[in-house]
């Protein structure tokens, strides 16, 4: 009895293994499971959840696809007015979903995570905030990586909250996969000519990007590109804190 149960062990684990491993991956399932961690970089920061702001489940395409842990992150601006009252977010974020599930044909909300004027995080794309969801926010490399858009416009000389920029920090620190230098670069393959680089090209990219680094775009803006060095650091001293 006890050989048989080590023979079907023997055969079924390392196709378990293999089914965890290779990225991306489509679930059916609703409820997403964790996938098994090593202590993130730094603490999980306080994050809004889609029910909170009432993301149209209803309207999304597909499950969620996974890649493997997070190598590099890439920051965004939304496009709309700085001027908005922060109540008003999940309204801003209902609007930012349904513009990129009907207008540019996406699955679901494009960025994993979005940041307020005021600091609040809120979850973005579907299907788990502690696992490494495949976004639809930086073309040719949404592997291996995660997008976190300031909620706004950060063109030249548009001031950015001092709460943006420690808030962005905080989730970069906490979804860094560990050993990864925050003021690093990384190499990252492109999937998709028309990204800056070729199909198969293996690009060498900051850890912690602006969008503009690998599409032709002016995202996040100029004045959000400028914090990108204060980011990078702060996320250092995060991770450097968790030790």
């Amino acid at each position: 009895m006890w050989s048989r149960r080590l023979v079907l062990c023997a055969v079924f684990m390392p196709l378990a293994f293999l089914v965890l491993r290779d990225a991306p991956v489509r679930f059916a399932a609703p409820e997403p499971l964790a996938l098994p961690e090593v202590p993130p970089g730094a603490p999980q920061p306080e994050i809004v959840p889609r029910s909170f702001w009432h993301a149209d489940e209803g309207m999304v395409k597909h499950a969620a696809a996974y890649t493997g842990r997070v190598s590099a992150a890439f920051i965004h601006h939304t496009g709309n007015s700085n001027g908005y009252d922060c109540a008003d977010a999940p309204e801003l974020l209902r609007r930012i979903q349904a513009n990129h599930i009907k207008a540019d044909g996406w699955d679901d909300i494009g960025y994993n995570f979005l940041v307020d004027r005021c600091g609040t995080i809120y979850e973005g794309r579907a299907g788990g905030i502690t696992r490494p969801v495949r976004g639809a926010h930086t073309k040719g490399f949404n592997a291996d990586s995660v997008g976190i858009a300031a909620i706004g416009t950060f063109g030249a000389g548009v001031p950015v909250p001092k709460a943006v920029v420690e808030a962005i920090s905080r989730v970069i620190a906490w979804k860094l996969r560990p050993g990864t230098d925050p003021r690093g670069s990384v190499r990252l393959v492109s999937t998709n000519d028309e990204s800056r680089y070729p199909k198969g090209h293996a690009a060498k990219l900051h850890v912690v990007s602006g969008h503009r680094d690998s599409y032709l775009t002016d995202c996040p803006g100029d004045a959000m590109y400028a914090q990108l060095p204060a980011i990078r650091e702060m996320v250092s001293a995060l991770r450097e804190r968790r030790r």
